[in-house]
């Protein structure tokens, strides 16, 4: 990963499935005034679907095109031939959808070229049939996205079960939902199936998932808050650490794709604790930095630690 002061050429990396939206987004983004750039801009296009670019139009926002057919063609020296031809200021890279992100992550870049955004398009209204068919593609899409935009999306759709999918593979990921109009879908007011009101706020082994996610995204909604709910018990690596992870193994694609979610939590008597082993944990929610995030996030100081029976199906389901 290249720091931002060795990038001369920041390159705009746009994925998502086919008619998922990336041609009317790139179309909607270059159009824009702040998007500008005096320089000349490379487009390289690796599919072509329903919506098409304006050659003219490109021309005069000084935008030169080069399309790629197949997946093996887009290699080090064509894009070096590339970066010799234009001299680009700035690449975008429309990919293909069927083209495994994770083959372009792979691939050496020309001196000074570096991804500085990666941005998915999907189409809300083709998601599910997506899911149910290639859901190894669409993890690799959103891996390592900074932002999943989300068009055409309608009330009826399980808009609050995508934002938690993504978030459960990249959290640090933005997500936006707009609807055919491409006005913004606020799918935040959905109703938590807990009461947050509570003295003690008891989250359901079903709920976890959404707890968690809704604590990643609003951790203000949560701090000060005393939380209960069943957890299997991780620890760290060096015996006496003075913290242990309470969480959850969550199915990110399928059975051999296993990510844990759950938060640190601080206790002296986390080496009392058995790796594995199943708890109620009852815990108040801070927020801070800690060492073992690297970062700020939410925090546990737990109340009671009680010894739990396992759940039949311990795993946590998005979809």
């Amino acid at each position: 990963m290249m720091n931002e002061e060795e990038i001369n050429v920041p390159v705009f990396f746009i994925d998502g499935f086919l008619e998922g939206g990336k041609t009317s987004f790139l179309k909607e983004t270059i159009s824009q005034e702040y998007f500008r750039i005096p320089g000349k801009t490379l487009l390289i296009l690796c599919e072509e679907g329903e919506v098409s670019y304006d050659l003219k139009e490109l021309e005069a926002l000084n935008i030169a095109v080069e399309y790629i057919e197949n997946e093996e063609d887009l290699t080090h020296s064509l894009m070096c031939r590339f970066d010799a031809l234009y001299e680009p200021e700035r690449v975008i890279i429309e990919y293909n959808g069927m083209w495994p992100v994770r083959y372009f992550e792979e691939k050496e870049l020309p001196k000074g070229w570096g991804i500085v955004q990666q941005i998915t398009c999907v189409d809300a209204s083709t998601l599910q049939l997506y899911l149910t068919n290639m859901k190894q593609l669409f993890t690799d899409m959103i891996r390592n996205s900074d932002m999943v935009y989300f068009n055409r999306c309608e009330e009826s759709q399980p808009l609050s079960m995508y934002r938690r999918s993504v978030k459960v593979i990249n959290q640090s990921a933005d997500t936006i939902f707009e609807d055919v109009n491409g006005d913004e879908c606020n799918i935040f007011k959905e109703q938590m199936p807990f009461d947050l009101n509570a003295d003690v706020v008891d989250i359901a082994p079903e709920d976890y998932g959404i707890f968690y996610v809704d604590a990643l995204d609003d951790p203000k909604k949560y701090t000060g808050k005393t939380v209960r709910f069943k957890a299997m018990v991780i620890k760290s690596k060096h015996k006496e650490a003075p913290y242990f992870v309470p969480g959850r193994m969550a199915m990110t694609c399928c059975a051999n794709d296993m990510q844990l979610i759950g938060f640190v939590c601080n206790t002296k008597d986390a080496p009392k604790l058995k790796e594995g082993q199943w708890i109620d944990l009852t815990a108040k929610v801070n927020y801070g930095f800690s060492k073992v995030y690297g970062k700020k996030g939410i925090i546990l100081e737990p109340v009671a630690i009680e010894e739990s029976e396992g759940l039949a199906d311990p795993n946590v389901y998005f979809n």
